[in-house]
């Protein structure tokens, strides 16, 4: 990861905003994208100060260039606030975050939702606690951890989400929406070690793509109830910042719903079959 985000994201940014978004010809380029001196003129600076900005030379801008780039970038308020991130002063290298675990009140939330699959994930994509039917739906994890990890190093994720790239892209931009700091050592470490492994979280990463998850549907393939497609919500846990609770739920009287209802009566045997150990929700550790 290069410490210097703000020239990073400009390029990456740049190379995906076509000429035809701001109305100009496009004509013959050799590259896709703007061209530097467009974005200048579209943010309102000179093509000099802006050429410094994508080498790194000039980190500083202000919060009026910063506007202009996200206005002539498309820049969405989430992406816009990322920018903003990017040119915070430098700080001193922080200490390893500590453990995040799921609060005592969100796990009985989450233990009283028997019909409906839910899961709490951190801000590196760690799942910190699922219920039972969540923890039946995403069998698949095999008992990791690790979310974003799992997307990319476990072949099974490609079986299971029936439109893998779009979710695996949608957790790479979660991701990085999370942790905005240049310093944070476990996110350095986190990309570090998937860029190496993964050829495709490298490439996803590089689009320097940034929005957290929030409501859409998603279709999967599971080993014992096969296709279903599920519609899911994600809430921000105030009283844990950067946790997220998420909630999946079928359409009343579909064959998903019909499905969920055959897993969740899996996932009840199963109970019944270790109850002698105790609590069935998972803490994950």
């Amino acid at each position: 990861m290069d410490n210097n985000r703000l020239s990073e994201f400009l390029r990456a940014r740049r190379a995906r905003v076509r000429p035809e978004d701001h109305g100009m010809p496009c004509g013959a380029r050799r590259t896709p994208g703007l061209r530097r001196e467009e974005v200048a003129v579209l943010a309102g600076v000179s093509t000099d100060y802006y050429v410094r900005l994508e080498q790194g030379r000039e980190r500083n801008p202000s919060p009026q260039v910063l506007r202009g780039l996200a206005a002539a970038l498309l820049l969405t308020d989430e992406e816009a606030a990322y920018l903003r991130a990017t040119v915070d002063p430098p700080q001193l290298p922080r200490p390893r975050p500590a453990r995040e675990y799921a609060g005592p009140q969100l796990l009985s939330l989450l233990d009283a939702w028997t019909d409906t699959p839910a899961l709490v994930y951190g801000r590196y994509l760690d799942l910190l606690a699922v219920n039972p039917l969540g923890d039946a739906l995403f069998s698949w994890l095999g008992g990791r951890t690790s979310l974003i990890t799992a997307m990319f190093l476990n072949p099974a994720a490609r079986d299971f989400y029936r439109d893998w790239a779009v979710v695996a892209q949608g957790c790479v931009a979660a991701l990085r929406a999370a942790n905005p700091a240049a310093d944070d050592r476990r996110l350095r470490e986190l990309v570090g070690e998937l860029s190496v492994r993964s050829p495709d979280f490298a490439r996803m990463w590089e689009r320097h793509d940034v929005g957290a998850k929030t409501a859409s549907a998603k279709r999967f393939r599971h080993p014992l109830v096969g296709d279903l497609t599920l519609d899911f919500e994600t809430f921000s846990v105030n009283s844990a910042p950067g946790q997220h609770l998420v909630v999946y739920r079928a359409e009343p009287g579909s064959a998903a719903a019909q499905s969920l209802t055959l897993l969740g009566s899996l996932a009840l045997t199963e109970i019944h079959d270790i109850s002698d150990e105790g609590h069935i929700l998972h803490e994950l550790p």
